[in-house]
């Protein structure tokens, strides 16, 4: 009796449409290809929330994950012109000036943030394909003389490919060099979505999906762990879309080494596509809720509060997401200088603490393994400020 009244309650907020995927969901059974163009297509987004929320408590129950993090880009000069991209420096009138790091300018960055207890450096930048091999390297070494102890999340796919056309080495011999001089694991960027069309459309001189996923491969077999994205809300259609979250749930399935799932949502201002819409809120919400659905192998994804903003951030632990990334210092890749509005490029610990609390979860500081860091700071009062949550339209 108590369980087909909580199928009945199940059924009644899911509605008819969503009723066999609802089916599915309640026996743990894996999502089809149609199963994820239906999610993409059905109009009840509370519906699917209510899915996606199913799957993320029966995995995490009301944990939500963050991370004291810091995010250096070290040159914005780039060979590969993708046309959904503003941090890169290219042709387009208005872009930023090039610039790149020195070792000097990436130790003032750690040193900027020194009195933050940070776990976690995330590095990625351009292709420039001046930089020597040595560069790199010295790139690892001088965070880690400047943060023992840190977590060096560095290198989209892309940049590995190029690092290893420089170092004159086998990608394997390149990988352990880079464990060797302090890389930890590698963030998900580079792949876009997986789909030979919009490669070629968007970003013809980068890899494509099939040495994204070789690329994968790779950084599987040197024991590094690594990370997945996606981007959305460009030229890509639902079938595209659900075909990459595909393709990541089968490369799952071979090497198990993929920690969390972000959806990124795409920002034209500033790009070559910037005649496009800005994404929504609805539509950064639909696409986390698909990813917890359709990634059962996944064990976290992530609502990357600097491109959804903090609101529909929070919202999304609702919506399938259990971790809101992190602190996040110097984020320089989503948004046009002067543009930024609202759109924060930081918070503070207590603060994101504050946000997850407000949102009916518990916060759960992590390291980048999601392994639970336990804080030796005394009990840190937390202010709860008022979150204003906009009504999605």
């Amino acid at each position: 009796m108590q369980r087909s009244g909580a199928l009945s309650r199940h059924n009644r907020v899911v509605g008819e449409d969503l009723s066999g995927i609802l089916n599915k969901v309640l026996a743990g059974e894996r999502l089809s290809f149609d199963d994820g163009a239906t999610l993409y297509r059905t109009p009840n987004l509370s519906g699917l929330g209510y899915l996606a929320n199913l799957v993320r408590e029966r995995k995490h129950g009301d944990r939500a994950y963050y991370v004291r993090n810091q995010h250096i880009n070290y040159t914005n000069i780039c060979n590969k012109h993708c046309k959904f991209c503003y941090f890169a420096k290219n042709p387009k009138e208005g872009g930023p000036q090039p610039y790149l790091f020195s070792i000097d300018d990436v130790r003032a960055a750690l040193r900027k943030h020194a009195d933050v207890p940070i776990t976690e450096v995330h590095m990625v930048g351009g292709i420039n394909p001046k930089l020597a091999y040595s560069y790199y390297l010295d790139l690892l070494r001088t965070i880690k003389q400047e943060r023992p102890g840190v977590h060096i999340k560095a290198f989209t796919a892309v940049e590995l490919v190029e690092i290893q056309r420089v170092s004159g080495k086998t990608m394997q011999e390149t990988l352990a060099d880079l464990k060797a001089a302090g890389l930890d694991s590698i963030p998900g960027g580079g792949a876009e979505v997986m789909s030979d069309r919009v490669h070629d459309l968007l970003h013809p001189k980068k890899i494509g999906p099939r040495e994204w996923e070789d690329v994968a491969r790779e950084i599987a077999a040197a024991g590094l762990p690594q990370y997945a994205t996606m981007l959305y809300g460009h030229l890509e259609t639902v079938e595209e879309r659900v075909e990459h979250l595909l393709r990541l749930r089968n490369l799952q399935d071979e090497l198990g080494n993929f920690l969390a799932f972000t959806p990124l949502s795409f920002h034209p201002e500033g790009t070559y596509l910037d005649h496009l819409d800005a994404p929504t809120g609805a539509d950064d919400l639909r696409n986390i809720a698909v990813s917890r659905l359709m990634l059962d192998n996944f064990a976290h994804i992530k609502a990357f509060w600097i491109m959804n903003t903090v609101q529909v951030s929070q919202a999304a632990l609702w919506y399938g997401a259990d971790d809101m990334d992190g602190t996040v210092h110097e984020y320089e890749i989503t948004y046009p200088e002067g543009h930024l509005g609202e759109k924060a490029q930081v918070v503070t610990r207590p603060k994101l603490v504050s946000l997850i609390r407000e949102a009916g979860r518990v916060p759960v500081e992590r390291d980048s393994l999601y392994d639970e860091v336990v804080s030796t700071e005394s009990a840190d009062p937390i202010r709860r400020e008022a979150i204003r949550i906009p009504v999605l339209q």
